[in-house]
């Protein structure tokens, strides 16, 4: 289902209920997609662990030039 921002903003309550009830619902700007609303359940297929381990791969190759980030604080308040 498509609607247009003044209408999700008019009829939000009655959108929610439908995305309760299971549908999508994309909001509109002049007949441009600009946002979707989606069930939460939708949005459980997210893998939380593989998004930590790739957080932490991402980390690892992340260094702070051998300066201590308690150094780089206190050059901050000075």
């Amino acid at each position: 289902m498509e609607v247009s921002a003044y209408e999700a903003k008019t009829r939000l309550p009655a959108l929610l209920k439908k995305v309760m009830a299971g549908e999508t619902i994309t909001i509109t700007k002049y007949g441009t997609p600009v946002a979707r609303i989606t069930p939460m359940t939708a949005a459980a297929g997210h893998d939380q662990e593989a998004a930590i381990e790739a957080i932490k791969n991402f980390a690892q190759g992340c260094t702070t030039g051998g300066v201590s980030v308690r150094a780089m604080i206190e050059e901050g308040r000075r």
